[in-house]
């Protein structure tokens, strides 16, 4: 008796490049998630994470004409997908240089920080916090930095201590990354492109208007799927633990080890030859096994397929594909 199944084995036979995105906080400000996923990893294209950030350049000086509570900002690349004028491809834009920035002193009480940034617009624009007796680490504290709007980068900040006008000092100058800077590479992330996810490895910092973290932006291509026909014994690649032990004197030590399996399955070809998932052989590929294909659970697997041929007597080429995984097969219900 024969028993047919609807489950199908897919393979990625194009992608779909989308814009740059936003990603959402899931409210620990260390992990953040694209709607689009999975993520191709195609040759060209790649996926692109942006956090917004220096990348480059950006030093604060002493106003070199001197004025009193100016300083001067270098040049500098920033990421930072959704500011006028970056580059639609890469998230990057560059920022001419600044003088004279005017920082803001207290008027009655010593301590005053501001912070120096690039607005949303990709102007340097200096945004002043309240005055207090003494400096804090607080945003939007008295003495503390300013929380600056949503979709501005921080590039660092000018402490003042005193209300009487005068020329910056190199000690009043602070661009510590992650603390009186945004660095697109502070705090540093791990990447889950089937699942369309980041991980921080750090909680983000919450500085912006709300309070709210910087924005985490991604620009990804997902798959365009192509079903294998006929298709078999499907085998998703999967974590497997081994044992060992030592026999000391008196009692027996422990360990175990993890290895990640390739995935599988096996194919009926036409020829052999020119059958068109033999093209991708060697490409780092999604595949998606779904049970059944008119209902929504799948299992995606990303990785490089390889190929074993069998050309029987008297019957159609077979194959069994190989997919040397770059993590194990992720599960999605719905």
């Amino acid at each position: 008796m024969t028993v047919l199944t609807n489950a199908t084995v897919d393979y990625e036979s194009g992608q779909s490049q989308q814009a740059f995105a936003a990603m959402t906080d899931s409210g620990d400000h260390l992990l953040f998630s694209l709607a689009a996923k999975p993520w191709s990893q195609v040759s060209g294209y790649e996926y692109k994470i942006a956090p917004y950030g220096l990348a480059t350049g950006g030093a604060i000086t002493p106003a070199a004409a001197a004025g009193n509570n100016n300083v001067d900002v270098a040049a500098m690349t920033l990421y930072a997908p959704g500011m006028t004028g970056a580059s639609a491809t890469t998230g990057l834009i560059s920022i001419a240089a600044a003088t004279n920035v005017a920082c803001t002193r207290g008027t009655a009480n010593g301590c005053r920080i501001t912070s120096i940034t690039v607005d949303s617009t990709g102007a340097i624009t200096a945004v002043a916090g309240t005055e207090s007796t003494a400096f804090s680490e607080t945003r939007a504290a008295a003495g503390g930095p300013p929380l600056i709007p949503v979709g501005s980068v921080e590039i660092g900040q000018v402490q003042f201590s005193s209300i009487t006008a005068a020329v910056v000092t190199t000690a009043e100058i602070y661009q510590s990354p992650g603390t009186h800077q945004e660095h697109y590479l502070t705090p540093v992330w791990s990447e889950d492109p089937i699942r369309g996810q980041i991980t921080f490895a750090s909680a983000l910092p919450l500085i912006h208007t709300g309070p709210v973290a910087k924005k985490v932006m991604a620009r990804v291509a997902t798959p365009i799927f192509a079903s294998i026909e006929p298709a078999r014994n499907w085998k998703p690649a999967e974590v497997s633990n081994s044992a060992q032990s030592q026999q000391y004197y008196r009692q027996v030590v422990g360990s175990f080890s993890s290895s990640l399996a390739q995935a599988s399955f096996d194919i009926s070809l036409s020829d052999g030859v020119t059958d068109s998932v033999l093209a991708k052989k060697g490409l780092n590929l999604l595949w998606r096994y779904k049970p059944d294909k008119y209902k929504t659970p799948y299992q995606i697997t990303q990785g490089v397929m390889s190929v074993a041929r069998t050309n029987a007597a008297g019957a159609n080429p077979t194959a069994t594909l190989t997919i040397s995984a770059q993590q194990e097969s992720v599960d999605f219900a719905s």
